[in-house]
């Protein structure tokens, strides 16, 4: 018995030892904590229009991003075409607006050709603004399905973290008229 105490013993040393030695975890990413009347990060992204897209240089109009996790996918397809089908009704208001994820351009670029997108769809390869958003925890992971609504001044008006897919454009129009942005 005392044998058994004694290999027990020393396993459970040698586990810890070997645990303590082993390298630390990365740290978490730091998630944003972006809420309504905040500042919008700045951005400059490629879009599918083949033009660079500059938050900033749409001071004077409300902006909408609306991160996806990727494109190609069930989720994501179904939002595209939700946005795309309620253009015209979102297309009254004085907005920008814009769907945006971690994939590469050409990837969007694809994407927004076999959806027949009439809007910009926005490339983040690096993660720099969707962790900037909160949208992304990680230098590897997918965005999550957020959508955030930025005033004529910068600053954040509401902050959408349930994601719409099939009702996606609908509800982006719904939003606009509650937030009572300008119509053209």
């Amino acid at each position: 018995m005392s044998k058994l105490l004694l290999v027990s013993a020393l396993c459970v040393a040698l586990t810890g030892g070997l645990t303590a030695q082993q390298p630390p975890a990365p740290a978490a990413a730091a998630v944003s904590t972006l809420k309504v009347g905040d500042m919008a990060p700045d951005f400059t992204l490629p879009g599918t229009d083949g033009k660079s897209h500059k938050l900033s240089a749409y001071r004077g109009k409300a902006v909408v991003v609306a991160w996806y996790p990727a494109a190609f996918t069930g989720g994501c397809t179904a939002e595209c075409r939700s946005i795309r089908d309620a253009s015209d009704t979102i297309s009254k208001y004085d907005v920008a607006y814009f769907m945006a994820s971690v994939d590469t351009p050409e990837k969007n670029l694809d994407f927004a050709k076999q959806e027949q997108v009439n809007f910009p769809m926005l490339s983040d390869p690096s993660r720099a603004t969707a962790m900037a958003y909160g949208v992304v925890t990680s230098p590897t992971g997918v965005a999550r399905r957020w959508t955030f609504f930025i005033g004529p001044d910068g600053k954040i008006t509401h902050v959408e973290t349930v994601g719409h897919t099939t009702d996606a454009g609908p509800f982006l129009a719904a939003k606009l008229a509650e937030l009572k942005v300008k119509t053209k």
